[in-house]
C-alpha cells in the first residue's frame, strides 16, 4: 500500500498504473466510512496476489489531486476509490461499500489469474517466435488459450502462428469455435479468410495453369480469386491484393464482396502488431495532469499504400 502525494503520484500512480492497475483509496482521518472501508481494501490487495495495487491518498493533505478527481467523476463525497489502468482514471466508487460489492468492482478491470498465466503463455510464446522457436511457441499458445478460451487476442495470435506456420488443420481446429465472432473482430475475420485461402489453395490448379487461364479472359473473376487465394496461402500478400483489385476494379461487389472482404483480411494479416507507448506524464507547476495513454503504431507504406488504393477503388 502507497500513500499518494504530488511528489510521488507521477511514478506511484500514473506510471505504475501502465504495468498493473492501482486503485487509489481517497480518505479523511476524520471520515467513519473512510475507516470502515480501509481495512477492506487492505484485505482484498492481499487476497488478489499482486493483480492490483492499493494506494491511498488522505484528502486534507492533498486537495489538489482530491479536487480534480472528485470534479472529474462529479463527486463530492468520500471515501471515493479510483482505479487507474494504462495511465488514466478508468473508473470509480463512492462510499464504505460491503466487499462482495468491491469485488464485484475490481473484477470488472482486474484480470483473473488464469487470465494472467495465459498472458505470460502470450508473452513467452512471442518471444520464442522471435527466436525462431516455433514448436514452443505454439504449445505455449496453445496452453493459454485453453487456459483461457475467452481469450480472442491469445487465440488469434494462436491462429496466426498456425498459418504463417503451414499447419492448416490446426489451424481449423482452433478457429471453429470462434467462427461465429467474426462479424464483431476483425482480427479473427482476417484468419478466417486466410485460412480458406490455405484451404482452398490445395484444390486448386497451379499458379501457372490459373495465370494460362486469365492470359486467356482477363474477366474470369472465379480464375483470378482462386488464383489471390494461393497468393495469400503461400504469403505473397501484395500480390493477392493485386489480383483482388483487378476483381473489385471491375465489381465491387463481386460474390456478395467477397474479393473485398478479402483484401480487407489481407491487410490485417500484414499489419505490425501495435505497440502502445505512455505519453510522458507530468506535473507543472504544481497543477495536476492525467496523462493518458496513447497508442502509436510503427507506420507500414505497403500497407498504407494498398489501403488507400482499396479506398479510392470501393469509394
Amino acid at each position: 500500500m502507497l500513500d499518494i502525494t504530488l511528489q510521488n503520484f507521477e511514478a506511484d500512480l500514473i506510471t505504475a498504473s501502465m504495468q498493473q492497475p492501482v486503485l487509489l483509496d481517497i480518505w479523511a482521518p476524520w471520515c467513519g466510512p473512510c475507516k470502515a472501508l480501509g481495512p477492506v481494501l487492505e484485505k482484498l490487495e492481499t487476497s488478489y496476489t499482486g493483480r492490483f495495487k492499493l494506494a491511498k491518498l488522505n484528502s486534507d493533505e492533498q486537495p489538489e489531486i482530491s479536487g480534480q478527481l472528485s470534479q472529474m467523476f462529479g463527486v463530492r463525497s468520500i471515501p471515493f476509490c479510483v482505479l487507474f489502468k494504462g495511465g488514466q482514471p478508468v473508473d470509480g466508487f463512492v462510499g464504505a461499500l460491503p466487499e462482495s460489492e468491491v469485488r464485484a468492482f475490481l473484477d470488472k478491470h482486474v484480470a483473473s489469474a488464469e487470465q494472467l498465466a495465459a498472458e505470460e503463455e502470450v508473452e513467452e510464446a512471442k518471444a520464442l517466435l522471435e527466436d525462431g522457436d516455433v514448436d514452443r511457441a505454439l504449445e505455449k499458445l496453445q496452453e493459454a488459450v485453453a487456459i483461457n478460451p475467452a481469450d480472442d487476442s491469445a487465440r488469434y495470435d494462436y491462429l496466426r502462428a498456425l498459418l504463417a506456420s503451414g499447419r492448416i488443420e490446426e489451424a481449423r481446429r482452433a478457429y471453429d469455435p470462434v467462427a461465429s465472432k467474426v462479424v464483431q473482430d476483425l482480427r479473427i475475420a482476417a484468419c478466417g479468410h486466410w485460412l480458406a485461402a490455405c484451404e482452398a489453395s490445395t484444390a486448386a490448379p497451379p499458379v501457372a495453369a490459373l495465370e494460362a487461364s486469365l492470359a486467356a479472359d482477363k474477366r474470369d473473376f472465379d480464375t483470378r480469386f482462386a488464383l489471390a487465394q494461393h497468393h495469400f496461402a503461400a504469403h505473397r500478400f501484395t500480390q493477392a491484393m493485386d489480383e483482388l483489385l483487378e476483381i473489385l476494379m471491375r465489381d465491387k461487389t463481386w460474390r456478395d464482396g467477397l474479393a473485398r472482404k478479402t483484401y480487407v483480411a489481407v491487410l490485417e494479416v500484414m499489419r505490425e502488431p501495435q505497440r502502445a507507448a505512455a505519453k510522458e506524464p507530468s506535473i507543472a507547476k504544481g497543477a495536476l495532469e492525467l496523462s493518458t495513454k496513447q497508442v502509436v503504431a510503427t507506420a507500414d507504406p505497403v500497407v498504407d499504400s494498398y489501403r488507400r488504393r482499396l479506398s479510392m477503388v470501393v469509394f
